[in-house]
């Protein structure tokens, strides 16, 4: 028979292998290492009573346990409400001010925008920045309680969260790595993603970051269910009662406790699972029936006033009439109100509501929140009665309400959600007589502001639907202003999209703007067509400077400082590489300046990542990374160090990695990649590690980066700073470690698709690469004809390029000495590449240096200059010696070896075998020797009085050590390394040539 129950189980069943693996991601955590666990099971299989019970422990251990919950309101979801929630929980602990302590300069003014007790929010400026120093606020603060103590931050109902609070939990997770002691615990009900539920895009984002893990909660098994049943009961269930229970629960722990609970009241089982959970609310008294039903249809939870005020009873009546749905556990309470046991019993009670009666009670809902707004937590009023109105069909009152929640919205930058409230606005629009009147403005403004929303919600694509029917519904010839910003604005979003078309658009609305007056709004799409010239494949020089330079002086006409300081950026960006490097500064300067005066901060990073790239470019390395690093530091300032900042920071690995500073280059990578940058610009750092791998001969590495790029920017627009550079580090990782087919493929895919002469930066790299990569194929016969032909392309190409400020030049002088190689008299060889050893020099870049001198002094050797070739060789060893460059070493003692030339000074006694040999002795080398001669077993020991079983031995050893397969591999890799190349013996001053089998 079963009992009547009015307590839920006491203790967690089943659970103890969960309750490990949270602990032990807790302890990593604490020793370091970022940890976040995704919780995710049905409803009812007890994730919030499993993360109460791990709470629990953790608190008693130490660690700081914050604890929010997303909540479910319609369709809307309430924006940051857990983190809210922390938030508030923080300031009972600590106090407003015990928070703002922790944080740099006891900054809460973003804070505010969440919780009023931190003040007055900063003034917005530009919500996209607000947004992201939100977000950085957030996380320096749990970076700064983690310093004392660990911390959990646990947030629940992840399937309820709205878009800023997964965009919030997004950027926590992937920036947690550099934070110590802190662990992210996020559940959520697995049973309610259904395909295209939003929850589900961010769950496969994270599960491609190394420290997070799912966990994925089952129902009890049988043993388990007898256990819970057991403490439930307190005696075991006889065998009769565990079946029934199982087979209707299958181990659901809620639907256990609810079926338990149910009893032997006369009326058999509940026949369904639904049934099981209300039956304990039909228990209770009618009165206290009455008000969980109205409490349900307030949502999860509901405040004591609140309830209060729409239930008609007092305070002390309310908690009179609610005490036995406490007892029953149907409720529970808090400070800050009554909250439904579980979700499912809210709901269940919510469905027997009648629709007449659900209307009624949301109009009473909505009606007690405007009559005294201080009934929900602050900032909430707006988006309650927007909910309650729009839940109640009276369509009047849901479109003022989501007028005024949308603002709300817009306020704490919560974008996603102000969007879907100005959706709903232009939804009821139709429906409700004098809407223009009742909300203060037109259908078209709102189309105007959901437009910009739509372009910081990232929702692109609805942006260009609703800047459709704004350009529909305007009248051009009337506004034309209006209609100008609304077709910039079209082409702007198309233009984020990749589609065509956003040009025309763009020069329509400049069009449409008059040129006199000047006006902030024909500066600003001046200066967008200009901007959007310099980012095309091609552009027309002129256009791009007189377009520049109109919108500079119409920005400063019209006093738009902020507009002002982007053209003068774009302006920088038209004068010429090849002109006055000062003057074009002195424009960024201005810029900086300009735009720091304005608070302007995206114009000012803007111009600082313009200078330091510009800089970059002309090969000033020194000044591109103390302008990138300077970046760096103003980004962290403004709280932008994970966006801007980001590219700051490749802007300075790019210089570091030119000046050979390889392992300050790496840190810097590594400190960026913590932040788990975008894709796009993650791609760079990639590239930036694969270009240091590559030169250090770690080919796995390489590989990598190549691939990890490449998925990068699948499906993006040509960008040269990403295609070529790729298409370069691609060709010598096929030239270093095959195919060289790839290789070659690779170069001619690249000049098949990009307009190389507007690339010159990107291409003189990529040609050199490719020309390196012909020198290779012309050893193989079956590529020998491919690479005659494109080293034909490679000139016709080289011939047409410009080459401008430092770097290039010197890339363009490599090219020529590489394009001699084989051909040209040796003698014009060794200029070449002195040539371009100078230019190097000149640079500061010691990689490419190095490469230059080993060339120049082959081609010295081979002319007869000994002592020339070798103060040449010497000079680059010790270069590639410092930048760890494995296989530039390898080559250039080769060289040396082949040459006798000493690097330095060694003993005269040597061990059997050593690097110049490939690991083969000095008989297994003098054996290779003639093996590549094209001689016989019999011959070689002929000639080296051996036997011939002996001479057979040693050529085995060869093939292994070479990892080849038959003696011509092996001549060929004697051939490819040119392991025998004679040179000129030295005079008689200079001392007799040493032994081929030796080096000195």
């Amino acid at each position: 028979m079963l009992v009547v129950m009015s307590m839920s189980s006491p203790v967690l069943v089943g659970r103890s292998g969960q309750l490990s693996v949270l602990g032990a991601a807790l302890a990593e955590a604490g020793r370091g290492h970022p940890a976040t666990v995704l919780v995710g099971g049905e409803a009812g299989v007890g994730k919030s009573r499993l993360l109460a019970e791990f709470a629990a422990r953790a608190r008693g251990a130490g660690t700081r346990v914050l604890t929010g919950g997303c909540l479910e309101l319609g369709v809307d979801g309430l924006p940051f409400a857990p983190f809210t929630a922390v938030l508030r929980e923080l300031v009972r602990d600590l106090g407003a001010a015990g928070v703002a302590d922790l944080l740099p300069g006891g900054g809460t003014r973003e804070l505010a925008r969440l919780l009023p007790e931190f003040g007055e929010p900063a003034a917005a400026e530009d919500a996209g920045e607000a947004r992201a120093r939100l977000f950085e606020q957030v996380l320096n603060l749990l970076e700064q309680l983690a310093e004392s103590s660990p911390v959990l931050l646990v947030i629940e109902d992840g399937h309820w969260a709205d878009r800023s609070t997964r965009d919030l939990l997004a950027f926590l997770i992937r920036n947690q790595q550099p934070l110590d002691g802190l662990l992210i615990v996020v559940t959520y009900r697995s049973d309610e993603l259904h395909r295209t539920h939003p929850l589900r895009p961010l769950l496969a984002e994270l599960d491609r970051i190394g420290w997070v893990r799912r966990m994925d909660l089952g129902r009890l098994s049988r043993r388990d269910t007898r256990e819970l049943a057991a403490r439930l009961l307190g005696h075991q269930p006889d065998a009769d009662l565990l079946d029934t229970v199982y087979r209707r629960t299958e181990g659901n722990p809620l639907f256990v406790e609810a079926l338990l609970d149910e009893g032997d009241q006369g009326s058999g089982l509940p026949e369904s699972l639904r049934d099981l959970l209300v039956a304990s609310v039909r228990r209770l008294p009618e009165e206290t029936q009455d008000v969980v039903r109205v409490a349900s249809a307030a949502g999860e939870r509901t405040g004591h006033a609140l309830l209060a005020a729409v239930s008609g009873l007092d305070l002390a009546g309310l908690a009179r009439v609610l005490r036995p749905a406490v007892a029953a556990n149907v409720l529970l309470i808090d400070e800050d109100g009554f909250v439904f046991r579980h979700a499912l019993i809210r709901e269940a009670m919510n469905e027997e509501l009648l629709p007449g009666e659900s209307s009624q009670l949301h109009s009473r809902f909505a009606e007690a929140i405007n009559a005294d707004p201080a009934l929900v937590p602050p900032g909430r009023a707006a988006v309650e009665q927007a909910y309650h109105w729009y839940a109640a069909h009276d369509t009047a009152r849901a479109l003022t309400s989501a007028w005024a929640a949308a603002a709300g919205f817009g306020h704490a930058l919560a974008h996603a959600e102000q969007l879907a409230m100005l959706s709903r606005v232009l939804e009821l629009w139709d429906q409700v007589p004098g809407a223009e009147q009742r909300i203060g403005t037109s259908r078209l403004a709102v189309l105007e502001a959901a437009i910009q929303v739509a372009d910081l919600a990232g929702e692109y694509d609805r942006g260009v639907m609703l800047a459709k029917a704004a350009l529909m519904e305007i009248d051009i010839d009337a506004e034309p202003v209006r209609a100008a910003l609304l077709y910039e604005a079209r082409g702007h979003l198309t233009y984020l999209l990749g589609r065509p078309g956003f040009t025309d658009d763009l020069r329509e609305a400049v069009r449409l703007v008059p040129a006199d007056p000047p006006t902030p709004a024909r500066a600003r799409v001046l200066e967008a067509l200009a901007h959007d010239v310099h980012h095309r494949v091609q552009w027309d020089e002129a256009e791009f400077l007189v377009g520049a330079e109109e919108a500079v002086a119409v920005a400063r006409q019209a006093g738009d400082p902020a507009t002002e300081a982007a053209a003068l950026v774009t302006l920088a960006c038209a004068q010429s590489l090849g002109a006055d490097l000062a003057g074009t500064r002195s424009l960024l300067i201005e810029a900086r300046t300009i735009a720091a005066q304005a608070r302007a901060y995206q114009p000012l990073l803007r111009a600082i990542i313009t200078e330091s790239d510009l800089l970059e470019a002309l090969g000033q390395h020194e000044q591109a990374a103390a302008v990138a690093r300077d970046g760096v530091r103003t980004a962290a300032e403004y709280g932008l160090a994970r966006t801007s900042g980001i590219t700051l920071a490749v802007n300075l690995a790019e210089p570091l990695v030119s000046l050979g500073r390889w392992d300050e280059a790496s840190e810097v990578i590594a400190r960026a990649r913590q932040l788990m940058p975008p894709a796009l610009t993650g791609s760079s750092l990639w590239r930036l590690s694969g270009d240091m791998a590559v030169a250090r001969g770690d080919v796995a590495m390489t590989a990598e980066c190549v691939n990890t790029v490449k998925t990068a920017l699948r499906g993006t627009r040509f960008k040269d700073e990403h295609q070529l550079a790729l298409a370069r580090l691609e060709t010598e990782l096929s030239t270093a470690a095959g195919p060289l087919a790839g290789a070659l493929a690779v170069a001619e895919a690249a000049l098949d698709d990009a307009a190389l002469s507007w690339s010159a930066r990107y291409v003189w790299p990529l040609l050199v690469a490719a020309a390196r990569a012909c020198a290779a194929a012309d050893r193989d016969p079956a590529l020998a004809a491919r690479a005659a032909s494109l080293r034909e392309r490679l000139l016709a190409e080289a011939a047409q390029l410009p080459a401008y400020g430092l770097a290039m030049p010197a890339h363009q002088l490599t090219f020529a000495a590489e394009m001699m190689r084989g051909d040209g008299p040796p003698g014009d060889v060794q200029a070449a590449w002195d040539a371009a050893a100078a230019a190097w020099q000149t640079v500061g870049q010691p990689y490419p240096l190095a490469c230059a001198l080993q060339q120049a002094a082959e081609a010295a050797l081979t002319v007869g200059d000994r002592d020339g070739g070798a103060a040449r060789l010497r000079r680059a060893a010790m270069l590639a010696q410092d930048l760890g460059a494995q296989p530039l070493q390898d080559s250039i003692t080769l060289l040396a070896r082949r040459a006798r030339v000493p690097l330095a000074d060694r003993p005269a006694a040597e061990p059997d075998s050593d690097p110049d040999r490939l690991g083969l002795t000095a008989r297994e080398f003098e054996v290779l020797r003639l093996v590549a001669a094209g001689q016989s077993n019999r011959d070689i020991a002929s000639e080296l009085f051996i036997s011939v079983k002996t001479a057979s031995v040693h050529v085995s050893n060869i093939l292994g050590k070479l990892g080849v397969s038959s003696r011509g591999e092996a001549a060929a890799t004697a051939h490819r390394l040119r392991l025998f190349d004679e040179f000129p013996a030295p005079g008689p001053e200079q001392g007799p040539a040493a032994p081929a089998t030796s080096r000195r």
